[in-house]
């Protein structure tokens, strides 16, 4: 093939892996393929029209996400629902998040204040649930709430902490949707409205420690059986 056809080819395949990264991805996001179970390079490729290299390359950045696992010489998996597993998650993001925060408070200039301010009011305004979704938050309101924390984080300026953010978030994200339980007698709502005016206020150290132990709530929260898809 000529240097030309590969040139005029790369993109088409590029484009293909991204959109099957993307369903896939959302499929396991959605509870379409439960827990533990096999994701077969063969079977994906066959149902999304593709090639076996396209699939594998899509399986690799869905285990990047944290999304699924690589076994040795047993392929691609959905990641088990392990109490362990999710509370090694939370350890690391109260490990992370709180100094992150601490950076963001001290450099986040009276842009990222209003960002703050603006992402709080929409986590505040977007409805939590909706009858016809049960348990589960709506699809709305779980993004509101990753900007209101993503937002919250961006005053650091640092782009590798903010990506190491987006992976543990995306995972424990997976983890809150498998178990979609509302914790008794827990007020989210007042808890982000701290974690807004402690930031806002520059005071790092109750920001930090506000950030923390919303983190330990919600680990408390990802533990039991996965609720049904």
């Amino acid at each position: 093939m000529s240097q030309t056809a590969r040139a005029s080819t790369a993109p088409g395949k590029q484009m293909l892996s991204e959109q099957v990264y993307a369903h896939l991805r959302d499929a396991i996001m959605r509870g379409d393929h439960a827990p533990g179970s096999p994701l077969k390079p063969q079977d994906l490729a066959k149902e999304q029209g593709v090639s076996l290299a396209v699939v594998r390359e899509a399986l690799v950045r869905v285990v990047g996400d944290g999304l699924a696992d690589r076994l040795p010489n047993r392929g691609f998996a959905v990641p088990s629902f392990s109490d362990r597993r999710w509370q090694e998650i939370a350890e690391a993001r109260r490990t992370v998040e709180p100094v992150v925060l601490r950076m963001s408070v001290e450099r986040g200039d009276v842009e990222w204040e209003a960002r703050v301010r603006a992402a709080h009011h929409r986590l505040v305004r977007t409805p939590a649930y909706a009858p016809e979704e049960g348990e589960h938050y709506t699809a709305a309101w779980a993004e509101a709430h990753r900007v209101f924390h993503r937002t919250l984080l961006e005053g650091c300026g640092n782009h590798a902490l903010l990506e190491t953010f987006d992976r543990l978030w995306t995972a424990s994200e997976l983890a809150r949707r498998w178990s979609a339980r509302r914790t008794p007698g827990r007020d989210g709502v007042e808890e982000h409205r701290a974690l807004e005016e402690a930031a806002l206020a520059r005071d790092a150290d109750t920001a930090a420690a506000v950030l923390a132990q919303h983190l330990t709530l919600t680990a408390a929260a990802l533990t039991g059986d996965p609720a049904p898809a």
